[in-house]
């Protein structure tokens, strides 16, 4: 009477790859957990980091946003240098007055 269990290279006579089989099959076990619990965790993160997530399209409104003063805009058109000294103080003594 045979009190074994699968005779065919695991159990009871390893068969034609014997230890070699066993340590192949434990090997692919392990790295298929590995797998499995690595995309667990991408997984995981990729919805943590869900709620940072925003849709494309135009920015919100910011309703602070004020528009820049022309009194700006000809202080910054001096800065640039397209505009000489000259015409920028004209030009600031006309918005000013």
């Amino acid at each position: 009477m045979m009190w074994g269990g699968w005779n065919g290279g695991g159990w009871n006579g390893g068969g034609a790859w014997g230890l070699a089989g066993d340590l192949l099959s434990l090997v692919f076990l392990v790295a298929l957990v590995v797998g499995v619990v690595l995309v667990v965790r991408a997984l995981l993160s990729s919805a943590q980091r869900g709620s940072e997530w925003r849709p494309s399209g135009p920015p919100p409104v910011d309703r602070a946003y004020e528009p820049p003063s022309a009194l700006r805009i000809l202080e910054e058109r001096y800065a640039r240098g397209e505009i000489d000294r000259q015409e920028f103080l004209e030009r600031k003594d006309d918005l000013q007055s």
